[in-house]
């Protein structure tokens, strides 16, 4: 689905400069559904003008729509606010920075991704534990797949990261490369591919029990983790921000 988009048109068709935009969700998770919208995620660039007066600045932008017949999902932050995420430890945008589905991009995408390794903390894990946990409880209301494999999802990204330091979002290469991933994985992203809100059709008890372990194999990653206790981005991210903010052409 998503190699039949032109996505790189999406680029210009924005109020502001795309400074890059990615594709997220489901189909850089590896278990995108028959009708699974296309999320792209990403930053643009707000004028001078836009941040130096009284009116506070829309650093957020959404918009959904339609394109062949596929609905989109784009959503991006002014590249001020983007950075300030990466600094607060934020697993959600670091993927979406790394996304390897790239629908756009620029030198100053190029530059925040090189800078991305300074950003890596231990502290990464308590994202993905939390949004295991809300995930979690999703699943337990609504009895569908797609919450549980966002649960297995994130743990398994944590612990990956924990581990080796770098960001994996891709849940079929990580059932492989994560040696207690639950062996049936593979089936439910097989059973996801017929529907986006199926129900998981699973045995909760086997299912809960394989998400408490490896939320004990998370804290242990992290505890052993040998990623830094602090990001070291700060200084370098700031220059990149005001740089390409001043660079930026007038309206």
């Amino acid at each position: 689905m998503v190699d039949a988009l032109d996505l790189g048109a999406v680029a210009g068709e924005q109020a502001d400069p795309l400074l890059f935009a990615t594709v997220s969700g489901a189909h850089l998770y590896g278990f995108p559904s028959r009708d699974s919208d296309v999320d792209l995620r990403g930053a643009h660039l707000l004028p001078v003008a836009d941040l130096v007066g009284f009116r506070e600045p829309d650093e957020t932008r959404s918009r959904m729509w339609f394109r062949d017949g596929v609905e989109m999902d784009l959503v991006t932050h002014d590249l001020r606010k983007f950075a300030r995420l990466l600094l607060r430890s934020n697993g959600y945008v670091l993927e979406q920075l790394l996304s390897p589905l790239v629908a756009a991009t620029s030198d100053a995408h190029a530059e925040l991704v090189a800078l991305a390794p300074a950003v890596l903390t231990r502290h990464h894990a308590h994202h993905y534990r939390g949004f295991a946990r809300t995930q979690w409880r999703l699943f337990e209301k609504t009895g569908e797949l797609k919450p549980l494999l966002y649960t297995f999802r994130v743990l398994l990204t944590g612990i990956r990261l924990m581990r080796a330091g770098d960001v994996v979002a891709h849940l079929p290469t990580l059932a492989d490369e994560v040696a207690e991933a639950p062996a049936y994985l593979p089936d439910l992203v097989a059973a996801k591919r017929e529907a986006e809100h199926g129900s998981a059709g699973v045995d909760h008890a086997r299912v809960a029990a394989d998400v408490e372990r490896l939320g004990a194999v998370l804290d242990a990653a992290q505890a052993d983790s040998a990623l830094p206790g602090a990001h070291t981005a700060y200084d370098a991210l700031h220059d990149l921000v005001v740089r390409v903010r001043l660079e930026r052409p007038e309206r």
